[in-house]
């Protein structure tokens, strides 16, 4: 075997080239980040937002239970913010026909919207007509009768929201719709989905629910995004990036050339010996800055340290 090639050279390499610092993160603790989603709301907000929602639960516990006539138990599940895009997608591809009823300030100004699924709208049916709680002829098309009961107890769930906080307008719509959504959402919209649950004193029998409400309409229960209070225009925000990156730290490495040698030559080098290249002295030294190449430039030095002339950008 050659002297380069000894047992002991190669495994000496071979960790040279192959070991990387590990970083010990059994101790580090983090969160998952879903970037996709919106986080329209501040700390701050979102604890006022948690304080009104508990209200609604308290209030919808009282105006259900005066309504169906006996002890009811309403419980806020989840309040979680999201792109009205993504409401527009589960809509169209749900196979079930789930009500709706919209509200707002009025006719023509709905902003809101009370999702009622379909197994929930027959089963407060039937107890509003006093049936059991059996699952039986539940998915099944409600009468006009039955709409017209799930429409009354729907427009007092709505109410409820300008109960809890006098500012927040919510007038229930004329009439409640299956199937689809009864108001046009802006697809970059973010909208606060604020879920509960429903279930008769005595009973582990649960109905969901949601409001879907347009995050900057709720500002007037969690108080003015920072961003909309200055009325930012997109050339503010613009500029506050421009001025981020501009004292953002780059990395740039200078590549002189490159040589191939096979592995038995590499391990027999020896000091004094030379490697060629495969560029011409006369050709300009290569600018990388994160793996990219943005441009060239001509070896050079300065106050005693090695430097580069730029010659061209590819900006």
């Amino acid at each position: 075997m050659n002297a380069g090639m000894t047992k002991e050279n190669i495994q000496r390499l071979l960790k040279a080239v192959g070991s990387r610092p590990q970083m010990d993160d059994s101790s580090v603790e983090y969160s998952e980040m879903k970037w996709n989603e919106p986080h329209y709301f501040s700390k701050d907000q979102l604890d006022k937002l948690e304080i009104f929602v508990q209200n609604i639960a308290a209030a919808l516990t009282e105006k259900f239970s005066a309504f169906c006539r006996t002890p009811f138990e309403v419980e806020i599940t989840s309040t979680s913010q999201r792109c009205a895009d993504e409401c527009l997608t589960e809509t169209n591809a749900q196979q079930r026909k789930d009500y709706y009823l919209s509200f707002g300030s009025g006719p023509g100004k709905e902003f809101g919207i009370l999702e009622i699924p379909e197994q929930t709208a027959s089963l407060w049916v039937k107890q509003l007509l006093g049936d059991s709680e059996s699952n039986e002829e539940q998915g099944r098309e409600l009468s006009q009768l039955e709409q017209s009961l799930l429409y009354d107890l729907a427009s007092v769930i709505v109410k409820t929201l300008s109960v809890v906080h006098p500012k927040l307008e919510s007038i229930p719509s004329n009439n409640i719709v299956s199937g689809q959504l009864p108001i046009k959402l802006k697809e970059a919209e973010e909208i606060c989905r604020i879920s509960f649950s429903v279930k008769r004193n005595g009973s582990e029998m649960k109905s969901d629910a949601s409001f879907f409400i347009p995050c900057v309409k709720l500002e007037i229960v969690t108080g003015k995004n920072t961003y909309t209070q200055n009325e930012s225009s997109a050339q503010d925000f613009s500029k506050v990036i421009i001025e981020h990156l501009g004292s953002t730290p780059v990395r740039i490495t200078v590549r002189l050339a490159c040589s191939q040698l096979g592995f038995e030559d590499m391990m027999n080098l020896q000091v004094d010996d030379i490697i060629m290249l495969d560029k011409r002295i006369d050709e300009p030294v290569e600018l990388i800055a994160e793996g990219h190449t943005f441009g060239f430039g001509w070896p050079a030095k300065s106050e005693g340290q090695y430097a580069v002339t730029i010659a061209a950008t590819e900006f």
